[in-house]
């Protein structure tokens, strides 16, 4: 069903694009000529603003993590339960130098806390530099269809 949707919007939309292109020629060719690279320069115009503002959009995401990123989904009692620190083991030699200390599952506990925010922000910055390549491509090209466009309008 949302398969069928997706691939139906950009379908019609090409549709209203080939008949206004048919429309504008049958009008005049001369005419239809110019109004063609119009259609055209104003598809690049809104192809490229799209990718610009989907660009803006991440820097903006991507900004907001770096500040605040997510905090860490595990609380320190699920992280001293959930490993092996408690477990029982056969041997007593073996449960008294492998069992830690209060302090010692509390370091490391803090320490993967720490690494876990250094991580995620570290992915923002990656994303951050993508999302400027979402500005800093199609913006040049916007800029000259734009220039273009309005020199041949005036």
């Amino acid at each position: 069903m949302f398969v069928s949707l997706f691939l139906g919007i950009p379908l019609l939309f090409i549709v209203i694009i080939a008949f206004t292109v048919m429309a504008a020629k049958r009008e005049s060719e001369k005419g239809g000529e110019d109004v063609i690279k119009n259609v055209y320069f104003y598809l690049v115009l809104f192809v490229t603003l799209m990718m610009t503002i989907g660009g803006s959009v991440g820097v903006f995401m991507a900004v907001a993590d770096i500040v605040s990123p997510a905090p860490y989904y595990q609380s320190f009692e699920d992280y001293k339960y959930s490993g092996r620190f408690d477990k029982p083991a056969v041997d007593k030699e073996v449960t008294e130098k492998d069992q830690l200390s209060e302090e010692e599952l509390q370091e490391r506990y803090t320490t993967m806390v720490t690494a876990e925010k250094e991580r995620q922000i570290n992915r923002a910055k990656n994303t951050l530099i993508k999302s400027f390549g979402w500005i800093i491509i199609p913006f040049p090209i916007f800029l000259y269809c734009q220039r273009r466009l309005f020199k041949k309008e005036a």
